[in-house]
């Protein structure tokens, strides 16, 4: 991550080096932009905090169970209805891979989690169409399941 921001930082020196004014003034609009997009990002950021300070009992409760195929069907089912962007999706796997979650399991949250939005269903429809809609939820969560067991066999939790 320094990595980036050092050349970041080299790449901003350089461009102003060659122009002055192009610098100055992307920089502008890019602060412009990102002061817009902050009180709705800080939103969200902070509803996520309270639904995952609320629910991680609940999320490990559901996909920690001694039935594999209960909870890979569980963890689809919670992660196509469940809304969260990678930033929060990623840490949350290893805390549940830390509370004994099988990675079969996790693997099929995630993935659902990022290829099904059950509850982004009326938006999408109105800007895709019902059957488009439609299909690209099946779609995800059929490749999440096939994800989840290839997962499972690979790290030895399926036996073929």
């Amino acid at each position: 991550m320094k990595s980036l921001y050092v050349v970041s930082v080299i790449t901003i020196i350089v461009s102003f080096i060659v122009n002055k004014d192009k610098t100055i003034k992307g920089l502008t609009i890019g602060k412009n932009k990102f002061m817009n997009i902050l009180p709705n990002y800080l939103k969200l950021l902070i509803i996520i905090s309270l639904v995952l300070l609320l629910s991680e009992n609940f999320i490990v409760t559901y996909l920690a169970q001694d039935n594999m195929i209960l909870g890979l069907l569980s963890s689809i089912i919670i992660g196509s209805i469940t809304i969260m962007p990678g930033f929060i999706a990623y840490p949350l796997a290893k805390i549940l891979l830390n509370k004994g979650v099988p990675y079969m399991v996790v693997s099929g949250f995630v993935t659902s989690l990022m290829l099904v939005g059950l509850v982004t269903y009326p938006v999408e429809k109105e800007y895709f169409g019902r059957k488009a809609t439609i299909l690209r939820n099946i779609g995800g969560i059929t490749i999440a399941a096939l994800i989840a067991i290839i997962t499972g066999i690979l790290y030895g939790e399926v036996l073929m």
